[in-house]
């Protein structure tokens, strides 16, 4: 056992911050007690047999929609996670040490600045997997349920917490929140100025996510509605000329409303001709939506997190050219 225990400074690192690890304890038992006991729930109402030939749950099983509302605030705080984890260790973890003086106690046990820096490092990031391991496994156990084949993992929780990019944001939030510690020095000056450089990676990539990849196209007749194949992820519609160019399908709806005088009230027969004899007057031939099939899912996983670790390669070396600056 003795082996197996933590030594020096690793010691010392979670000795000091036990509290704040039993209080990650406590939060993923906590998870787990209500996404388990929503799943218990759930079963209690049985699934209905659609002509389809698949199981839907009953309109009156309120577990289940209670846990649809619990998975998709569940994704939005994993979504956060990294924030979190970054606020942490830019604050209590570096800037607090700085601010206070205690790092000095730590410097005259033997222990180089660098060591002392990568030993906090490496506890808060293993600490920050092994929670967040165990909290997405408390989500599959609820996504396990209310996913769908329709329903696929394209939303930013469930896609953050079914694949891998999470854990690469969670390793980019330790960096990060060193190199901030560093600069700053002022425990709550670095957690605000942490959120805001992270926050800015989570938007940006978040935006720009779904361009890694190209785009497929699948078209259809003009007369008749289209979704994207294979339940793939929608990013771009609309309607085509004869040449190709797009049209805009509003100029005849702003059409068909002034004939019929308001499209709600309109008779359907007379708005569908209104809006066939437009499509026809423009030219318009087909439908088309621009999608991700569902074999993008992991190639845009592997590209997005590629890039969270490369920066946070650079913010791990950049923390430690400053600690070597300023502590040769």
């Amino acid at each position: 056992m003795s082996t197996l225990s933590l030594k020096g400074s690793y010691w010392v690192t979670v000795r000091q911050y036990r509290r704040t690890l039993w209080l990650a304890v406590a939060a993923v038992a906590a998870s787990l007690a209500v996404i388990g006991g929503l799943r218990i729930w759930d079963a209690q109402t049985p699934d209905m047999w659609v002509q389809d030939g698949y199981w839907i749950p009953s309109d009156g099983n309120r577990g289940f929609r209670t846990l649809m509302w619990a998975m998709e605030y569940a994704g939005g705080g994993l979504i956060l996670l990294p924030l979190l984890v970054a606020a942490f260790v830019a604050g209590p973890l570096v800037a607090r040490e700085y601010e206070s003086g205690t790092y000095r106690l730590s410097l005259t046990q033997s222990v180089t600045p660098a060591v002392w820096l990568r030993t906090k490092l490496v506890a808060a990031g293993a600490a920050a997997l092994l929670v967040t391991l165990a909290l997405v496994g408390v989500f599959r156990i609820g996504w396990g349920r209310v996913s769908s084949p329709g329903n696929h993992a394209w939303d930013p929780g469930p896609y953050a917490a079914t694949g891998i990019v999470l854990f690469a944001y969670l390793l980019a939030a330790v960096a990060v929140g060193a190199l901030v510690g560093q600069l700053i020095r002022r425990t709550l000056l670095a957690m605000a100025a942490t959120g805001v450089v992270l926050g800015v990676v989570l938007l940006v990539l978040g935006t720009l996510r779904w361009s890694f990849l190209p785009t497929r196209r699948a078209t259809g007749p003009a007369s008749e509605p289209l979704w994207a194949p294979h339940n793939g992820l929608t990013t771009d519609s609309g309607m085509l000329t004869s040449t190709g160019a797009r049209f805009d399908e509003d100029v005849c709806w702003r059409e068909v409303d002034r004939a019929t005088g308001h499209l709600d009230g309109a008779d359907p027969d007379l708005w569908e001709r209104v809006h066939g004899q437009c499509l026809a007057r423009n030219g318009v031939t087909s439908r088309f939506v621009d999608y991700h099939p569902p074999s993008h899912f992991w190639p845009t996983q592997l590209i997005e997190s590629g890039i969270v670790l490369a920066l946070a390669a650079l913010a791990l070396f950049a923390a430690f050219r400053v600690l070597r600056a300023r502590h040769p």
